[in-house]
């Protein structure tokens, strides 16, 4: 069966294709109205721990060694990641992030996570 997951910074526009649009950030995205963000969930358990996110500080030669320690937290709320899986297998799944980098983030990595099964 086909799972549909997507990524998508907060700071973009929200589209009816997005699907099943879930936050998975600590903290709210700086000046993103709950109105513009069109959320349906905020999964504040999802996001990596402090530690790690610290120790990434999204420095792109340390994103294969994050990739492989957040897999580790995820591991810990693995029900939450099927929830998620299960929503995709539904219809689209919206992964939504506030970090800058498009390319070494949190939301690439549940994605990848979602899609491997």
């Amino acid at each position: 069966m086909a799972i549909d997951v997507r990524v998508k910074r907060a700071y973009e526009d929200a589209d009816p294709g997005d699907g099943y649009r879930v936050l998975i950030d600590h903290v709210w995205p700086r000046g993103v109205s709950r109105e513009r963000a069109q959320l349906d969930e905020w999964a504040r358990e999802l996001p990596p721990s402090d530690e790690l996110r610290k120790w990434f500080d999204h420095v792109p030669e340390r994103f294969a060694e994050f990739r492989s320690r957040y897999r580790d937290e995820l591991a810990a709320h693995s029900e939450q990641v099927e929830g998620l899986r299960r929503r995709a297998r539904e219809g689209t799944l919206t992964i939504v992030y506030a970090a800058r980098d498009t390319k070494h983030n949190n939301a690439l990595v549940l994605a990848e996570l979602i899609r491997d099964g």
